[in-house]
């Protein structure tokens, strides 16, 4: 009997006897594989939690209960157990399941969880508002790959302390993020799942409790408590959660369900703040995602038999991926200049900072999930005369939004900002596209903010960032492949401010565009046959007013074209420079709308948003 088949909601789940949940089990992690072999999505990170999953709805009173996930790629077994099984095949596929819990898709979904790190403290408001509200609700934070290491989490925990509430943080450790934890934290992790000495004692102390009905009592609060002080004992350290007055239980086998459902139960009625700290092995069941992990995270389509993922066949040379252009040029540019340091917030893989970090180590951190310490720690390092190139998201770069203005810009310090997956992303949806950094960074004084049309500009801009010898330098650029397969230019300086005349004009229209979208305006200006002059700005701050004070003279109609958000970006500085100087064109301006845009692939948001070829034709004809 199939038994994934026969649970359409948890209710349907917590009918089963503990002992085909085993099956269970194994029968939801090979439906995981098996639709991401041919949609292709976050995979290691869910089968590592799929035993979590399945003890957490048989144990929880789920929607009632409150099962906060933090990473959501975490959580597709969570989405097929709560009435998604068929539609799963449709996740990350435009108009089909979120990439991520949502709320707005599911009522077991309690929360956006795109971003890491914020369980904790939307568990705890969940926790207090229950309390008081008279409640019985059960609240449970998931925190894992890698999400201990983000500032909020560590905020929360300091709450929890602090904040009157019975919520239960499960904190999934599996030594990774997308690239293998980093930090002090995760060798405090390390130390805690790794005494023999306890780990034998504590099970064999189990088994004699267990016989004797203790920890079946109310007493078993102060038995699994003097439990940890034993471990204290043994490994000669305290436990900082239980300094912070959080009961601690574990380290345990995340991957033995039974247990795992024993567990829950103990501890599912004690009151105040509780963790459960279990061990996981990211990938679990699938061998290739477990042997390398990074690669598995979200490895596109593979063959479910044989692990061999699949590949474009295309015999014709590729561009490279901009992330590849920025490892590769950081690389040699840091062969030359012994002053540059590379620093990511956990993304060493993601944005390629891993080809610098391979032959020079000493000059490359990762310091973890943490974006604004990424920043502040880049401000340091260029207080004291190094030059920092500091690789962030463009989405996750919003968390260190106060480190930008008040770490780096009020000081004026020679930081380097380059903003990877800027524009939208794609598959995974409104929580990673990159829409609001020109936006949101074009108010900061004393901000030189560039986006490079293609690959070599890429490599311009970065040499030159490396050049201006002051001031912070923000380089923001897409996920994805370019247009230049012969990538490779002379490294050499553009002028600051500057931007170029890429196609004169004698008509009446212009076209201002910034950014790679600046290859699509091209085309379609060449397809629509009309006479349109076009401008790549190059820079959003400060802008070309040579430029500007040119097309103001010459074009009575201008369109400006971003990939960001149209409110406040390129189009809207543009409209106030010409305000501020007399000029009244007419000025379209093409951008990402004022909403949140869905998930789907690039070609079909970007059709969906008017930003494609053809609503670019249409809007100069």
């Amino acid at each position: 009997m199939n038994l994934l088949e026969t649970i359409q909601y948890p209710a349907d789940l917590r009918r089963l006897s503990t002992d085909q949940l085993p099956q269970l089990c194994e029968e939801l992690r090979s439906y995981i594989i098996r639709t991401l072999a041919d949609n292709p999505g976050h995979l290691a990170s869910s089968l590592g939690v799929v035993e979590l999953t399945v003890a957490l709805h048989y144990v929880f009173d789920t929607p009632e209960d409150r099962i906060v996930w933090d990473v959501g790629h975490q959580a597709y077994g969570h989405k097929i157990l709560t009435g998604r099984r068929e539609q799963f095949k449709t996740n990350r596929r435009l108009h089909g399941l979120k990439p991520f819990p949502s709320p707005e898709e599911s009522e077991y979904d309690t929360c956006t969880c795109g971003h890491a790190s914020n369980s904790i403290s939307i568990a705890l408001g969940m926790a207090v508002a229950a309390q008081k509200q008279g409640s019985k609700r059960h609240v449970v934070a998931v925190i894992g790959d890698g999400s201990m290491t983000g500032g909020l989490a560590f905020e929360g925990l300091n709450n929890v302390s602090g904040t009157e509430n019975d919520m239960l943080i499960i904190l999934n450790d599996n030594d990774m993020s997308i690239d293998r934890s980093v930090g002090g934290m995760g060798e405090y992790l390390h130390k805690l799942h790794t005494s023999s000495a306890y780990n034998k004692l504590r099970y064999s102390a189990s088994k004699t409790l267990y016989r004797w009905g203790v920890l079946n009592d109310d007493r078993k609060g102060r038995v699994l408590r003097f439990n940890n002080a034993i471990k204290s004992l043994l490994t000669n350290q305290r436990n900082m959660f239980e300094g912070l007055n959080i009961r601690y239980f574990g380290p345990e086998d995340g991957h033995n369900v039974v247990e795992l459902v024993k567990t829950l139960q103990r501890i599912k009625e004690m009151r105040g703040p509780k963790m459960l700290h279990l061990h996981t092995i990211k990938g679990k069941g699938f061998q290739p995602a477990e042997r390398d992990a990074t690669i598995w995270h979200a490895p596109g389509k593979f063959d479910p038999a044989t692990g061999e993922r699949i590949k474009n066949e295309n015999s014709e040379p590729q561009p490279p991926r901009f992330q590849d252009v920025f490892g590769e040029t950081l690389l040699e540019m840091a062969r030359q200049d012994e002053r540059i340091v590379g620093v990511t917030p956990a993304m060493p893989t993601g944005c390629s900072l891993c080809i610098m970090m391979k032959e020079m180590p000493e000059r490359t951190f990762d310091v973890g999930i943490a974006e604004g310490h990424a920043v502040t720690f880049s401000a340091g390092m260029a207080r004291e005369g190094l030059l920092p190139f500091c690789n962030i998201y463009s989405s996750f770069s919003q968390r260190a939004y106060d480190n930008i203005i008040h770490d780096v810009a009020i000081s004026r310090l020679h930081v380097v900002l380059c903003l990877d997956r800027a524009g939208l992303v794609g598959e995974d949806g409104p929580t990673h596209h990159g829409a609001f950094d020109l936006a949101f960074l074009r108010p900061i004084p004393g901000l030189t903010i560039a986006s490079p049309m293609d690959e070599r500009e890429l490599r311009r801009l970065m040499f030159t960032a490396a050049q201006t010898g002051q001031g912070p330098f923000v380089i923001r650029y897409p996920r994805g492949r370019g247009v230049v397969a012969d990538w490779r230019c002379p490294l050499e300086t553009v002028e600051i401010g500057k931007g170029r005349k890429l196609r004169d004009g004698g008509g009446e229209t212009c076209v201002l565009s910034i950014g790679p979208v600046g290859n699509v305006a091209a085309e379609a200006i060449e397809e629509s046959g009309r006479d349109v002059a076009h401008y790549d700005m190059r820079f959003l701050k400060p802008l070309d007013e040579d430029i500007l004070e040119e097309v103001a003279r010459r074009y009575r109609r201008i369109v400006t074209i971003e990939d960001g958000v149209v409110t406040g970006g390129l189009g809207s500085a543009v409209l106030e420079w010409m305000a501020a100087h007399g000029y009244r064109p007419e000025v379209v301006r093409m951008g990402l709308p004022d909403k949140f845009v869905e998930h789907g692939t690039p070609a079909e948001l970007y059709h969906i948003v008017g930003l494609d070829k053809e609503a670019i034709i249409k809007a100069i004809s």
